[in-house]
């Protein structure tokens, strides 16, 4: 039996407290709003790449080959200049700023050696589907590109924060 002795307060056994990781939630919390932050600056841009691409395709009647490579290529890096500046300025900005010695010539060549393997991804799934994928459901050939398009962006979304984030604005 465990029993008190007359005059002792009873034992309980000690557990230590256990303090919640604030840092590691912290720096979850500066992540999730960084990448809530670029996923808004990237719809600003995939606003612009789509507007660019498809006015490319009116005015050319390209929607598939090589053609529409090049003309993806246009559109992204019209997208690619503005991303560059507001990223620099509101996503990565704390980052930014806290670059030493990295002048801002450097930093905009990592920033075009990462895009330049974005548009390569997005241009290769934009040009793939459209090339070896029939266009499902009757959709013309301008909306379908549009919707491989969209798919192009998911895959390069990915590749563009990492590359940013680790690269480009890396403290």
């Amino acid at each position: 039996m465990n029993q008190a002795v007359e005059g002792t307060a009873p034992t309980v056994p000690s557990v230590a407290p256990v303090a919640p990781p604030t840092e590691k939630l912290g720096l979850i919390a500066r992540l999730v709003k960084q990448f809530s932050k670029f996923i808004i600056v990237g719809g600003v841009n995939t606003g612009i790449d789509f507007a660019v691409l498809n006015a490319l395709m009116y005015l050319s009647s390209i929607t598939s080959g090589l053609g529409l490579f090049v003309l993806n290529c246009i559109s992204f890096s019209v997208a690619v200049v503005n991303s560059y500046f507001m990223n620099k300025r509101w996503t990565f900005k704390e980052a930014a700023a806290g670059i030493e010695g990295k002048n801002a010539g450097v930093q905009f060549s990592q920033f075009f050696v990462v895009s330049l393997i974005g548009i390569t991804i997005n241009g290769l799934i934009l040009t793939g589907i459209t090339s070896y994928v029939a266009a499902p459901f009757g959709l013309s050939d301008q909306l379908w590109a549009n919707v491989a398009k969209l798919f192009a962006t998911g895959a390069s979304l990915v590749w563009n924060f990492i590359g940013y984030k680790l690269f480009v604005f890396k403290k």
